[in-house]
C-alpha cells in the first residue's frame, strides 16, 4: 500500500488524499423529489435510532500516548521497553512532580512512580502545558528550554498494557484523584470521565513496568524532518520500527 508523506497510509491522509464531497442533487431531480405525493406514515413503534445509542466505550479498545523528548528515543529502543527506573538525557519532569509520584500510594500495590504513563489524548493538559512553554511546578528547567518540536508522541492500543492497568481520573499524583484497577473496572470509571470531560484531557492509564517498545504501534512527530531522523534512529538501532507519521497539530502551541 502506498503511503503519503506523512507516514499514513493510502487514503488515511486528508490532506495528501483529501475527500470527495457528494455532489448536491440537481435540481431537475429536486424538483422531481418535491413533486412527488408524500407517503402515508407508517404505524407508529418505538424504535431506536442511531442518534440514541450511547457509543460503546472500553478501556482494552483505547489509544494511549506517551510523550518523550526525541533525544530519550534512542535509549527507549535499544532497551527495548519504556522503564520508569530509566534515566532520561532530557528529563522533563520537576524534581517536585517526581517527589509527588514516588510518594502517591496505589491501592493495587506500589506507588504511582513505578508505573509508565500514558495520556488517553494527545491533547492532554499536561502535554498542553508543555507545548505552551512548561511554567507550572511540574516541569523541569529542561521542559521550559525545549521546543514542542523536539518532541515525539509513542501511541499505543491499552490492551497492549494487558489487564494490569490502573486508569487515573485526574493528576495520578493529585489527592483527589480516582483510580481503577485493570481493565474491566477501567472501563467503568472511563465512562464516568467521559460524561465530564470526552476529550480524556485530564486521565491517565499507569501501565506496569517496564512496557515494550514492541507495544508501540505508531511515533507521532511535528514534520518531515524530524520523521526522516526518527526513522534514522529506529534503523540504526534495528529491532521493533512502529510506523512514523507526520502530524503537526500534537505540538502546535496554543
Amino acid at each position: 500500500m502506498a503511503e503519503c508523506i506523512h507516514g499514513l497510509d493510502e487514503g488515511l491522509c486528508d490532506i495528501c488524499f483529501p475527500r470527495t464531497v457528494a455532489a448536491a442533487p440537481s435540481t431537475a431531480s429536486a424538483r422531481s423529489a418535491a413533486s412527488r405525493p408524500p407517503r402515508s406514515p407508517a404505524p407508529s413503534r418505538a424504535r431506536t435510532t442511531s442518534s440514541q445509542v450511547a457509543p460503546s466505550v472500553l478501556l482494552s479498545t483505547q489509544r494511549v500516548y506517551h510523550v518523550t523528548h526525541v533525544r530519550n528515543l534512542e535509549m527507549i529502543a535499544i532497551d527495548g521497553a519504556l522503564r520508569v527506573d530509566a534515566t532520561p538525557e532530557v528529563d522533563v519532569s520537576s524534581a517536585l512532580a517526581r517527589e509527588m509520584r514516588q510518594s502517591a500510594p496505589l491501592a493495587s500495590g506500589g506507588v504511582v512512580a513505578d508505573r509508565v504513563p500514558f495520556y488517553l489524548s494527545p491533547e492532554a493538559e499536561r502535554w498542553r502545558e508543555i507545548r505552551d512553554g512548561a511554567a507550572g511546578s511540574h516541569w523541569s528547567d529542561a521542559a521550559r528550554a525545549a521546543n514542542p518540536t523536539e518532541f515525539v508522541v509513542l501511541v499505543a492500543d491499552a490492551k497492549a498494557a494487558g489487564d494490569d492497568v490502573v486508569l487515573a481520573d485526574g493528576d495520578a499524583a493529585a489527592p483527589a484523584t480516582r483510580f481503577a484497577h485493570g481493565m474491566e473496572q477501567g472501563t467503568q470509571l472511563l465512562r464516568r470521565i467521559r460524561s465530564l470531560d470526552p476529550a480524556y484531557a485530564t486521565a491517565e492509564l499507569l501501565v506496569p513496568s517496564p512496557f515494550a517498545f514492541a507495544g508501540i504501534a505508531l511515533i507521532g512527530v511535528p514534520h518531515e524532518p524530524m520523521r526522516d531522523r526518527v526513522r534514522a534512529i529506529l534503523r540504526e538501532v534495528g529491532g521493533h520500527a512502529p510506523k512514523v507519521a507526520v502530524y503537526p497539530p500534537w505540538f502546535q502551541r496554543e
